[in-house]
């Protein structure tokens, strides 16, 4: 490739919309350009590096026995009403009509799809297991598009679907898969990657893990033991809170009167008291049913509205005050307690508040609290759940030793279905014994665009992209220096010539300083760089550095090509 033929321009100057890194290089070493928000084109650097990282997950999903085959992204709606999903999710999920009036959507994933092609052509037991997968384009209408690649509307997705007879099955090829995810991700060169254990929201399913890269800059919260390994997604992460101190006696329930204290922080200050003595009530609405429901937990804490949404069955909305008060149940609004609460409404006790006394609630009455107040006297026998949001510093549930918070971009994601989709669309085979028996299935996920965008964040320093070997987009970049003297010009051309019958590689034909040339060079990333210069050739010799300047050394010209076939 011929740099003065390369489309895409690149600058110096720092995007104003951009803050992560990977989005930054990207706009400015001319790998993406944005048409709309979260939809961009991909050029050819980024296009290069793409098909790099596809052909890595596609040996890895060969490896595991996976059959490659592509679905179709736009889908009819009468396959997700099958499967409930075409009422169920929300906003981002993309319908339409076509000319004939029919409901049509664009796929944001494909189980539906899946399960169409396989209940046709997997009717006997004898083409159990099996696994199907693609790398296809699908559109999410994210609300929130953001980062360049890392959250997107339009995206390119490998997944995976495996069918299984029975669960045992399933879960020994959950593993496979798990450790095929491993492999890809060091083949494509991510050093700074983890799995945690995760919700299986809209796409089902008991268990579930996520791969995530670490990343100051990531959306995503990750709760990590140093000492024994747990991790997990903050949204069904476990942890023990620190034991609060109460006073060791029991005291007298006693009202007290606090003139509108209507939050924890109030309360505290004015009674002189620790956070974690006193009880929070946190008050949702259920959006399947509109009604309130409160959860009582301990005042330093804060809900985890995953792990309340799993227990009701319902998603939840945190309570907003402009709900009429009509819906609320007839509850007194900043004075809210467990004790008395005659309110028509569901309530929840958090774990963090069993056996603990003396505390301070809600009185259920205008400008009053209690203090001295014991779940277990004043309100009986109540089933504690966890709801809590982990904090740092928490125990683990495991070891015991104190929990750390990290943050990360999610680059993939696996989960045990079950029979969710197969049941649901009546999926069967004929079994040995001539039963008809409904298939279990997994899923398999990797975002190609969210990884391109998370190597770039593992491998950069502040001049650009350092890609690794596995995935840049060429292997080689010659920088001819005083272009314009005809030898050097010449031998240029002969070693590029020479080394594009073996390796990648691009040239730097513009006859530009050695400033811009460096400049543009460092942007595009390529591992090896050649540079042929006057004075370097007037002794027959030419530069070869590394892009992560981990060597430089000058060789003779004769000798190029033995000295790159040299290097690891």
């Amino acid at each position: 490739m011929k740099l003065s033929r390369l489309l895409g321009e690149r600058y110096k100057e720092k995007p104003a919309e951009a803050f992560l890194a990977s989005h930054i290089f990207m706009l400015r070493g001319g790998y993406i350009r944005q048409v709309t928000n979260g939809v961009f084109t991909l050029l050819n650097p980024a296009k290069r590096i793409i098909k790099k990282i596809e052909q890595i997950i596609r040996d890895e999903m060969d490896l595991i026995d996976g059959q490659e085959v592509l679905f179709p992204v736009t889908l009819p709606a009468e396959l997700w009403n099958e499967s409930g999903r075409f009422e169920s999710v929300g906003s981002e999920l993309l319908r339409f009509k076509d000319r004939t009036d029919k409901d049509m959507l664009l796929a944001m994933t494909h189980e539906e799809a899946a399960v169409h092609l396989a209940r046709t052509e997997a009717k006997s037991y004898v083409k159990y297991p099996f696994m199907l997968y693609q790398i296809q384009t699908k559109f999410r209408d994210e609300p929130r598009a953001r980062a360049g690649m890392v959250r997107v509307r339009e995206f390119t997705m490998k997944d995976a679907y495996s069918f299984h007879q029975n669960q045992e099955c399933l879960e020994e090829y959950y593993e496979t898969a798990y450790k095929a995810y491993e492999r890809i991700f060091k083949r494509v060169g991510l050093s700074d990657f983890i799995a945690v254990k995760s919700d299986s929201g809209m796409m089902g399913g008991k268990v579930a893990h996520e791969f995530m890269y670490l990343s100051d800059g990531g959306e995503d919260s990750l709760v990590v033991c140093d000492t024994c390994g747990y991790s997990s997604n903050m949204e069904v992460a476990l942890g023990v809170p620190p034991v609060a101190n109460s006073p060791s006696d029991e005291h007298a329930l006693t009202p007290i009167h606090t003139p509108n204290i209507k939050t924890i922080d109030e309360l505290a200050a004015f009674l002189k008291v620790p956070h974690p003595q006193t009880i929070k009530a946190a008050l949702f609405i259920r959006k399947d049913t509109q009604k309130p429901l409160v959860v009582f937990i301990r005042g330093d804490l804060e809900v985890n509205e995953f792990k309340l949404k799993n227990i009701i069955k319902s998603e939840v909305q945190a309570f907003e005050s402009n709900v009429s008060e009509n819906k609320m149940g007839g509850l007194c609004l900043g004075f809210i307690g467990p004790k008395s609460l005659e309110a028509d409404v569901q309530v929840y006790f958090d774990k963090s508040l069993e056996g603990l006394e003396n505390l301070v609630a809600g009185a259920n009455k205008e400008d009053c609290h209690f203090t001295g107040f014991s779940v277990a006297r004043d309100v009986g026998a109540v089933e504690f759940s966890d709801i809590s949001k982990v904090v740092e510093g928490d125990c683990c549930v495991t070891c015991n030793a104190p929990l750390k918070i990290s943050r990360g971009i999610e680059i993939g994601n696996i989960f045990q279905l079950g029979d969710k989709y197969t049941k649901s669309m009546n999926m069967t085979y004929t079994d040995i014994d001539g039963t008809l028996k409904t298939p279990i299935m997994g899923c398999y996920g990797i975002g190609v665009g969210r990884l391109f965008a998370c190597i770039l964040e593992n491998h950069h320093d502040e001049y650009g992209p350092i890609w690794p070997k596995a995935v840049a987009p060429w292997d080689i970049h010659i920088c001819m220096l005083n272009g314009n003297i005809p030898e050097i010009r010449d031998a240029a051309f002969e070693l590029y010539n020479k080394l594009s019958q073996k390796y990648e590689v691009i040239i730097d034909d513009r006859n530009l300083n050695a400033g811009i040339q460096f400049a543009d060079a460092d942007l595009l990333g390529i591992p090896l760089r050649i540079i042929l210069s006057k004075r370097n050739m007037e002794n027959g010799e030419v530069e070869l550095v590394s892009r992560d300047k981990s060597f430089k050394k000058t060789v003779k010209i004769e000798n190029v090509c033995e000295q790159i076939d040299a290097q690891p």
